[in-house]
């Protein structure tokens, strides 16, 4: 029995540190900042750890990580709304320099600015790459609501003045 413990335990380990950082850079978008989006990803794999035995044998292990993990985001917005403070850089990659850091640090505040639900929306679309099944499925939600709030998402950060010289912004979809 302990060996078996041990066993699902090494299996456990190995699979979130395999996609820890990838769970955390989603996470970052979703939270906007540093230490919130840790909390989200330690309260994620806490759940996951608990559920292994159903998260192990899903079709997409990360993906029904990746839910709980914006399951645990919508939470926070039903309990309160957390005073959010954007940073300029996303850890771990390294700053870059130029024209470029501004770009990011303007689509990063102007990110910051969009409801809960439409930054789920444009994270799983634009940053995570899902199709709007796989974002519906993620969120919870109908296809429909994920091309309303991604499509109210995209025309906010469009309008957004911090993002005027900037050219992609949610093109080419």
């Amino acid at each position: 029995m302990e060996a078996q413990k041990s066993a699902r335990d090494e299996e456990f380990r190995a699979f979130a540190g395999g996609v820890w950082s990838r769970l955390y850079r989603s996470a970052y978008l979703l939270a906007g900042e540093r230490h919130g989006a840790e909390d989200l990803v330690q309260q994620a794999l806490e759940r996951a750890y608990v559920a292994w035995g159903r998260v192990r044998a899903a079709d997409d292990p990360y993906a029904y990580v990746r839910r709980i993990l914006i399951n645990e985001h919508a939470k926070r917005f039903r309990r309160r709304r957390p005073a959010e403070q954007l940073v300029t850089d996303v850890p771990d990659r390294p700053a870059p320099a130029g024209p470029d850091a501004e770009d990011r640090a303007a689509l990063l505040a102007a990110l910051g600015t969009l409801p809960p639900r439409q930054r789920q929306a444009v994270v799983l679309r634009y940053w995570e790459d899902l199709s709007e099944t796989q974002a519906a499925a993620a969120m919870g939600c109908s296809v429909g609501t994920v091309k309303s709030q991604a499509a109210r998402g995209l025309a906010k950060l469009r309008g957004a003045s911090s993002l005027s010289g900037l050219t992609n912004v949610g093109g080419g979809r």
